[in-house]
């Protein structure tokens, strides 16, 4: 992927972060988890070639290194777009996910920039933010589809190069991002502790391979073959396999944290946001506020038992997890009470959402609006 220098860090996503219930399980018993894994480009798409070096081939390598890591558990199922030297196209990588009813699909990349000075990693999440640098980021993935014999017909008049082109494109996969943002952090932080790399964090951006993925998805950068020691560090198998078991232990920490359900703080709410939240008062009659407690692919009685005796519960069921909320109130004061209150009872991870005529929307949209 081309860069430029300029940094956007995933922002608006603060306010979504998953938190789960203890002692309930994400998967049936005989149910296995289903990873698919996806090697960038291939065949006639090199990807870039930065130092010489291939980046289809370092990508495939490393692909192959996380699956076979990730077969040795009898829980899970790995399915690849690719494990040889072809030229897949963007949808139907897609398309293997969607075929597997999988719960998690991760695309492996290197990066690449005129400047041999950047280096370090990136995990991409799906987004509509596509100012400058992640613009870029998303052209230069896409214009893959321009090697595909009738991309006109299946990207229905998709044009790369245009903004506009790229804004539609997060919304289909916009339920999933919550669980997304929580790998991708998994993953920049083994890349931090585990493979003592350079992380540049998480970002988002209108990527094609993940638009049409009906599960948590990401596509992982996983350094610069423009810069010359980094370029060196991921041709070597050594570097290969460093940054294959620190994205094999992010998918199993995932899993095992589903699995488990137990609650965690998986990105912390932005204390300067919490202060300005905590400033605006009152009531919003057009807004429902409620406090997300959990999220979770089983289906559970919304009963005080349940939930360590908190009452007023509700359920909704988004894609194939069932979110759990505690409280109902226009009253953004009385909202974030309860809030305290659900932290209080163990769920330190609660957050408040809003909804305006059935529909979920931004907390920060929500307090745009006019209060009583």
């Amino acid at each position: 992927m081309q860069t430029t220098l300029k940094y956007i860090l995933v922002s608006l996503v603060i306010t979504f972060i998953t938190s789960l219930t203890s002692g309930a399980s994400l998967h049936a018993q005989n149910d296995k988890f289903v990873v698919v894994l996806d090697a960038g480009h291939g065949g006639g798409d090199s990807g870039n070639l930065g130092n010489g070096y291939k980046e289809k081939n370092i990508a495939l390598n490393i692909v192959l290194q996380i699956g076979k890591a990730l077969e040795k558990n009898k829980d899970i199922k790995v399915i690849y777009t690719r494990k040889k030297d072809v030229f897949v196209e963007l949808y139907e990588r897609a398309n293997i996910a969607n075929r597997a009813d999988a719960d998690l699909f991760v695309s492996v990349h290197c990066n690449s920039v005129a400047n041999p000075k950047p280096f370090g990693t990136e995990t991409f999440v799906l987004g509509e933010k596509n100012t400058g640098r992640n613009f870029e980021v998303a052209k230069r993935e896409n214009e893959v589809i321009f090697l595909e014999d009738n991309y006109k017909e299946n990207y229905a008049g998709f044009d790369p190069s245009s903004p506009e082109s790229t804004i539609a494109i997060g919304i289909e996969q916009e339920v999933y991002v919550e669980q997304s943002i929580v790998l991708a952090r998994k993953i920049e932080d083994n890349f931090i502790g585990q493979a003592k790399r350079k992380s540049r964090g998480l970002k988002q951006a209108s990527l094609l391979v993940i638009r049409n993925t009906y599960m948590p998805s990401v596509l992982v950068e996983v350094g610069f073959l423009t810069n010359k020691q980094e370029g060196a560090f991921l041709n070597t198998n050594a570097g290969q396999t460093k940054m294959a078991t620190a994205i094999k232990d992010a998918i199993l920490s995932y899993k095992k944290e589903i699995d488990l359900n137990v609650g965690s703080s998986l990105l912390n709410v932005n204390p300067k946001v919490e202060e300005v939240l905590e400033d605006i008062p009152l009531v919003y009659e057009d807004i429902t506020f409620k406090i997300q407690i959990a999220a979770s692919s089983r289906n559970l009685e919304p009963k005080p038992y349940n939930f360590n005796g908190l009452t007023n519960l509700s359920k909704e069921k988004v894609g194939s997890l069932y979110k759990y909320y505690f409280g109902s109130t226009s009253d953004f004061n009385k909202a974030k009470q309860l809030q305290a209150e659900a932290k209080a009872k163990g769920y330190t991870s609660s957050f408040v959402v809003a909804y305006k005529d059935g529909k979920q929307i931004d907390v920060s949209k929500a307090l745009k609006s006019t209060a009583n």
